[in-house]
């Protein structure tokens, strides 16, 4: 099973996200408090970033007469987060920063009790896939010498992630099972801690997407030696995918907003409309090309159309991990 950029692109066709007019349920609604924007992530990784960019781009063109307050929730894979939107006391002032965890969590963990197609499609913001990185200080300056390394370890190597069924442990195991690999995984609360502990060599290597090491990797303190997309990424032109190895394989990481379950249609008008807006934004699309994201607009019925393709395409990826 792979989840390659065609897959992720292919129901957005004819989405017209960026351009949409200013429905009149979202002329007629406004947020009466401060609305709750919480990351279903931990401090430092690309959902957090990514929201935290949201909620300038907001802040900085008035677009709302309510401020948006960004919370990190990234407890339990995101479970934390997903349990807060689905108890959510006021829908209407409840939005979520996604990632591929909105799918993966409630799969490997049913007693949350939570169904995502209960919660509020608003807007997807993009996607992006991941990269193999090690620190320039051990000495591996490509694919073939990460292999030579982990072998020659024989069971010692250590990377980190950000817990069993996340995004980077689906590639893991995915290069772990191609490769024959035996790798240590050790579990953080989010990507930049991730990022963080690599540069500070606590362990030997992540698979992180681009916006988590991008500041690392331009101090020369990372050296990324694959990417997991369907083609060479041109922030790193020199770096093959594992595609080209001979593995039919891309994974892609999505990037989206969400609204509590029981939103009202108006609330959602509102949002889609603003968030629309920094989506059509040149500070918005500048964002997607330095940080390696691919656009992915798409309406209310195709996102829950994406939703479902997604939840089986992770239950087949999630089974084959598991077996």
């Amino acid at each position: 099973m792979k989840l390659t950029k065609r897959l992720f692109l292919g129901l957005a066709v004819g989405g017209t996200l960026a351009t949409l007019p200013i429905s009149a349920l979202a002329q007629e609604w406004q947020p009466t408090r401060p609305i709750d924007f919480t990351i279903m992530a931990g401090p430092g990784g690309g959902a957090d970033q990514i929201a935290r960019f949201v909620q300038s781009v907001v802040e900085a063109n008035d677009m709302t007469n309510r401020p948006l307050i960004p919370t990190n929730r990234g407890g339990g894979s995101g479970a934390e987060a997903l349990l807060h939107l689905n108890d959510a006391r006021d829908p209407d002032h409840t939005l979520m920063v996604t990632l591929n965890s909105f799918y993966t969590t409630p799969i490997r963990q049913e007693a949350l009790g939570i169904d995502i197609e209960t919660f509020t499609p608003i807007t997807m913001m993009g996607v992006d896939p991941f990269v193999l990185w090690v620190h320039k200080d051990s000495g591996i300056t490509d694919f073939d010498g990460f292999l030579a390394k982990v072998r020659e370890m024989d069971g010692e190597y250590v990377m980190g992630g950000t817990g069993a069924g996340q995004e980077d442990s689906i590639v893991i195991a995915y290069m772990s099972s191609a490769y024959d690999l035996d790798i240590k995984y050790i579990p953080y609360d989010g990507g930049g801690a991730v990022a963080k502990d690599l540069a500070g060599q606590q362990i030997m290597a992540t698979v992180n997407n681009p916006a988590e090491a991008k500041g690392f990797y331009e101090a020369g303190d990372f050296v990324p030696l694959l990417a997991f997309s369907d083609t060479r990424m041109d922030a790193y032109p020199d770096v093959p995918t594992i595609k080209e190895l001979g593995h039919d394989f891309s994974y892609y990481n999505q990037r989206a907003i969400v609204g509590a379950p029981g939103m009202s249609d108006e609330a959602a008008a509102y949002y889609r409309d603003i968030f629309g807006q920094v989506y059509a934004s040149d500070a918005w699309q500048d964002y997607l090309v330095s940080e390696s994201l691919s656009p992915l607009p798409m309406d209310e019925a195709e996102t829950r159309a994406y939703w479902a393709t997604q939840v089986a395409n992770h239950r087949q990826l999630l089974s084959e991990i598991d077996s």
